[in-house]
C-alpha cells in the first residue's frame, strides 16, 4: 500500500505509533491530516479548506503549492540532486549566492549554507568565536534559536530546560518588552532603561570576553517583539563600542514577512553576522544560510572555515532559494505583505477595541500577534508563563473554535498569531481576521 492509498486514521494511528512529534507530550498531539494546499489554503484528509493564516511555522512565505518552485527543484534534481560541497559548485549555489550578495544589507557579502535556522545560528556563534577571539555570547530570555545544542542554549524560553546545562559562555542580557514593563516611563525612557542594563551586563562580564551578541530582530513565538528604533541603533552602538559582532536571526522575520526583504532594512541597520531559513525556500525545502560581512569573510580567506555540513549548499536547496527569491521580486509580495500589513494593524487595533480579552496587539508587515490578558488594567496574563494544560482557560476552546470555522494559526499561552503567506488579498485577510473576531467572544465570556 502507497501513501496516497492510506486512509486519514491510517495516517494518524501509523504516525502515532512510528514516529514522534515535537514539543509535546505524545497522548496530548491531535495533528491534522493534511491532503494538498495551495496559496493560502490547504484541505484535510476529508476536505475540510482551512485558510493558513500562520504560513505554517512562520515559513511558506510565498504560499502553498507554487509550481514555479516545483519546476526549479525538479529540474535541478534531474540535472544532479547532491554533489558534495568540497569538491564541486553548482549553478544554483552561485546564483543564489549573488542573490543574497545583493539583496542583503550593508556589507554583509557572503554566504555559508546549511539545513535550517537552528544550523545558521550554530555556526553564526562558530564564525563569531574564531572571528573574535573571544567566548561569550549576550542573549535574551524572550529568544528561540533553535533545538540543536547550541542554538537551544541561546533560545531563553522553557524549550531550553531539558536541554540544559548547555553550551558553555551563554549570558542574558534585558529584553525589550514595552508593554509588559508598565506605564511608568515613556518610549524613549523604556528604551534608555534597558539598554542601560545591557551595558551593566557587558561590563559586568567583560567586555574582551564576549564574543557576539545575538538577537531576533523582531521577536518571533515570544510575542512579535518589535523594537524601538533607538533600541536597535542602541545595541549596534553598544556591539561597536566593545568590539562586539552583533548577530541579527532573521530566520523568522526575514524575506517580506515585516514588509521589507529584512527586518533591519526597517530601521536601516546592518549586523555583522545575519542568520536566514524559512522564506529563503519557504520551506518547499530545507535551507538556511549565515551572512557575514565583507570583513569577516575576509578573515576566512586565510584562516581555516572549522564549519561543514554535508548537505551545505545542497543543489536543490539553492535551486529553490533562486526560484523564491525571483517569485518575491516578480509577484511584489514584499509590497504586498507591506499593503496588507497596514490593514491588519487598523484591523488587529479594532479587535483591541472591541474584545476585553485583547490586552495588545503588535504587529509589522505580516508579522503579528494578539497577546490575550484577565485584566487590562492589570495587564495580568491570560494564562501564567509556561502553563500546565490545566491552566490554559479558554485558549483549547478558542483555538478548537478557530479550527471548526476553517482558519488554522498558531495559539500558544496567552496568545495567538497571525501571519499569513505573504500573497494572501485583502478579501482573504478580512475573512479570517472576521473569523478571529467571532471566536476572541469565547474568550471575552471567560474573563467577564
Amino acid at each position: 500500500m502507497t501513501a496516497t492509498e492510506l486512509s486519514r486514521q491510517e495516517i494518524l494511528d501509523i504516525s502515532r505509533d512510528t514516529t514522534l512529534y515535537e514539543w509535546t507530550a505524545q497522548k496530548a498531539m491531535k495533528p491534522l491530516v493534511i491532503d494538498r494546499a495551495k496559496g493560502i489554503y490547504m484541505w484535510d484528509a476529508d476536505g475540510k479548506r482551512y485558510m493558513d493564516f500562520n504560513s505554517q511555522l512562520m515559513c511558506v512565505n510565498i504560499g502553498h503549492g507554487d509550481a514555479r518552485v516545483i519546476d526549479a527543484v525538479t529540474a535541478q534534481m534531474q540535472k544532479v540532486a547532491y554533489i558534495a560541497p568540497t569538491v564541486a559548485t553548482t549553478a544554483p549555489r552561485a546564483e543564489l549566492g549573488r542573490l543574497l550578495n545583493e539583496i542583503t544589507p550593508g556589507n554583509l557579502s557572503k554566504a555559508f549554507f546549511t539545513n535550517g535556522g537552528a544550523e545558521a545560528n550554530e555556526n553564526a556563534v562558530k564564525i563569531a568565536r574564531m572571528y573574535s577571539g573571544r567566548h561569550k555570547i549576550l542573549v535574551r530570555y524572550r529568544a528561540y534559536h533553535g533545538a540543536t545544542a547550541g542554538a537551544i542554549t541561546l533560545t531563553g524560553d522553557p524549550r531550553r530546560w531539558a536541554a540544559e546545562p548547555g553550551i558553555p559562555g551563554v549570558v542574558r542580557i534585558p529584553d525589550f518588552y514595552p508593554y509588559r514593563a508598565g506605564k511608568a516611563l515613556d518610549d524613549a525612557e523604556y528604551t534608555a532603561s534597558v539598554l542601560n542594563a545591557t551595558e551593566d551586563i557587558i561590563q559586568f562580564e567583560g567586555p574582551h570576553t564576549i564574543a557576539a551578541m545575538i538577537i531576533e530582530t523582531v521577536v518571533g513565538t515570544n510575542g512579535i517583539l518589535i523594537p524601538s528604533a533607538g533600541y536597535i541603533h542602541g545595541l549596534r552602538a553598544l556591539c561597536d563600542k566593545y568590539g562586539i559582532l552583533l548577530i541579527c536571526d532573521e530566520v523568522m522575520s526575514g524575506f517580506g514577512r515585516t514588509g521589507e526583504w529584512f527586518a533591519v532594512d526597517h530601521w536601516g541597520v546592518t549586523p555583522d553576522i545575519m542568520t536566514l531559513a524559512k522564506g529563503l525556500t519557504s520551506a518547499y525545502v530545507p535551507l538556511g544560510a549565515t551572512m557575514v560581512t565583507d570583513t569577516i569573510a575576509e578573515f576566512f580567506e586565510d584562516h581555516p572555515l572549522y564549519a561543514g555540513l554535508t548537505y551545505n549548499a545542497h543543489s536543490v536547496g539553492c535551486a529553490a532559494g533562486v526560484a523564491c527569491i525571483n517569485i518575491y521580486k516578480e509577484d511584489k509580495l514584499i509590497e504586498n505583505a507591506r499593503a496588507m500589513g497596514e490593514i491588519l494593524k487598523v484591523e488587529l487595533a479594532r479587535l483591541k477595541e472591541k474584545h476585553p480579552s485583547v490586552g495588545d496587539t503588535r504587529a509589522i508587515g505580516l508579522f503579528s500577534l494578539v497577546e490575550l490578558v484577565k485584566n487590562r488594567d492589570t495587564r495580568e496574563p491570560l494564562t501564567p508563563y509556561n502553563p500546565k494544560p490545566s491552566e490554559l482557560g479558554p485558549m483549547p476552546a478558542f483555538n478548537a473554535f478557530l479550527r471548526e470555522n476553517g482558519l488554522f494559526t498558531f495559539v500558544r499561552w496567552n496568545t495567538f498569531f497571525v501571519n499569513p503567506p505573504l500573497c494572501i488579498t485583502e478579501q482573504q485577510l478580512r475573512e479570517g481576521l472576521a473569523i478571529i473576531d467571532r471566536g476572541l467572544d469565547i474568550v471575552d465570556q471567560a474573563v467577564a
